[in-house]
């Protein structure tokens, strides 16, 4: 099982939001490109950046700080926040981006984002996130009425490398990871899911651990890492076990 330290990026410096409130926001440094280089001492492979203004905007809004956070960290970048054009995809990638997360656009435009899944085979990442079980976009600042496990199901046969389940309810408030409700969605879909939101220290990174056969590829952690609940060692060291 993978744990991606996740960097979460608003006017350029690290951030961490509360339920996806863009106006609540816990500043936690001003250079993401360090950031990324702890992370890799402390033993990760893998990394989740978010442009948060990116989400909001549908565009780059952190070009500069996502181009340094790549060249520094020797392992795998996963970016998400405001991809929604065939140019974006391709630009990320042709910068090194190992994989790209679409969230807005796998709910609006879903041939697009199937077209790059094939274009881009193993390199496409669909954002589930989650409302009270409906699927929620733009930032978090739209809910649909689409159930998480029917926008799951839509992209089985795609090409998509995973699903990120994310419980907006939870994201950023340290209240643990929705372990039923993630392990749910990949009983229900045949895509490997990555859990998102909420987790809070060890025991989550175990609990997933527990479920890493029925289709949890990895978690991902902010707020727990940056407050110090968290030893990213210690997680890396529990999901390598997985």
């Amino acid at each position: 099982m993978i744990v991606f330290p996740a960097i979460d990026l608003k006017q350029g410096q690290v951030v961490r939001l509360a339920e996806g409130d863009m106006d609540r926001a816990t500043v936690y440094g001003d250079d993401p490109a360090t950031q990324a280089m702890l992370f890799a001492e402390a033993g990760a492979e893998h990394l989740h950046v978010v442009d948060l203004d990116g989400s909001f905007a549908g565009r780059a809004e952190n070009r500069e700080a996502v181009e340094a956070i790549i060249e520094a960290f020797p392992g795998y970048v996963q970016l998400g926040g405001g991809i929604r054009t065939p140019e974006a995809v391709e630009g990320w990638f042709a910068l090194g981006v190992a994989r790209v997360v679409m969230g807005t656009a796998a709910l609006k435009d879903p041939q697009f984002v199937k077209d790059m899944a094939r274009e881009f085979e193993g390199g496409i990442v669909v954002a589930v996130d989650a409302k009270d079980g409906m699927v929620a976009t733009a930032g978090w600042a739209d809910v649909s009425d689409v159930p998480v496990a029917d926008m799951a199901r839509r992209f089985e046969d795609a090409g998509v490398a995973s699903l990120l389940f994310t419980d907006i309810g939870r994201d950023g408030m340290l209240k643990g990871c929705n372990i039923d409700a993630t392990v749910e969605l990949a009983r229900q879909t045949d895509l490997p899911v990555i859990a998102s939101g909420g987790v809070k220290g060890l025991d989550d990174i175990h609990m997933l651990s527990l479920h890493a056969r029925e289709g949890i590829e990895g978690v991902i952690t902010g707020r727990a890492l940056y407050d110090g609940r968290l030893d990213l060692a210690a997680a890396l060291a529990m999901a390598a076990r997985a």
